[in-house]
């Protein structure tokens, strides 16, 4: 299993927060990248990839949720500030 930090992401114009990101993104030695939320999702489950960013200098973990109606989506665990801090970064190139 391998870890990414994740500085960006790219978001639909959803009323409904758990549609939004469409894909996340960051910077490795080998230069920038970004994957699809669902191929993120995919190779969370499969122990592939863990994915966090940093809030306030803190390292938060990304975390798989289901909405509601079973849409599987990319959230920060709880860390105490806003409920999803990936809806706060900026957007991917």
């Amino acid at each position: 299993m391998s870890d990414h930090q994740v500085s960006c992401v790219n978001k639909q114009d959803r009323p409904n927060p758990h549609e939004r990101i469409v894909n996340i993104g960051g910077r490795a030695s080998d230069g920038p990248w970004k994957l699809p939320q669902e191929v993120a999702i995919a190779g969370m489950e499969d122990g592939r990839w863990r994915f966090y960013t940093s809030v306030g200098g803190k390292s938060v973990w990304l975390i798989i949720a289901t909405s509601r109606y079973g849409h599987k989506y990319l959230k920060t665990q709880a860390d105490g500030e806003d409920e999803n801090n990936l809806l706060y970064l900026p957007e991917c190139p």
